[in-house]
């Protein structure tokens, strides 16, 4: 004889456990797509300053760096005569457009020699 209080049981658990699965999934895939977010800010800054430390012109150099980075990344350069830096920052955004403000910056610096001051 069955008992009819269990029924349903198996389908209330699976309404409440599989939202809660489906967020975690989504929020792993965030974390993922951080963590590639800020390799490309980090190559993006390091193409920029190689090719600014190979005596590329500024325009140039820049336009290496973007084909790299995401979209929207800033560049900022700076420099004595012998070393130049470069600083990315890009704002990340959730999945999706949930939020309308950043919740991640990504930023990264990198700094090469200058060719003709090695000497």
């Amino acid at each position: 004889m069955r008992r009819r209080g269990d029924d349903g049981a198996v389908t209330a658990e699976a309404a409440l456990v599989l939202p809660v699965l489906v967020l975690a999934a989504i929020a792993l895939c965030w974390l993922v797509s951080l963590g590639v977010t800020q390799v490309r800010v980090v190559d993006a800054a390091r193409e920029t300053a190689r090719a600014l430390a190979r005596g590329e012109a500024p325009d140039r150099a820049l336009a290496w760096g973007e084909q790299v980075a995401p979209q929207g990344t800033r560049f900022e350069v700076d420099g004595d005569g012998q070393v130049v830096r470069v600083r990315a920052d890009v704002a990340v955004t959730a999945p999706g457009g949930l939020f309308r403000f950043p919740l991640f910056r990504a930023h990264a610096s990198a700094s090469a020699w200058r060719e003709d001051a090695r000497g």
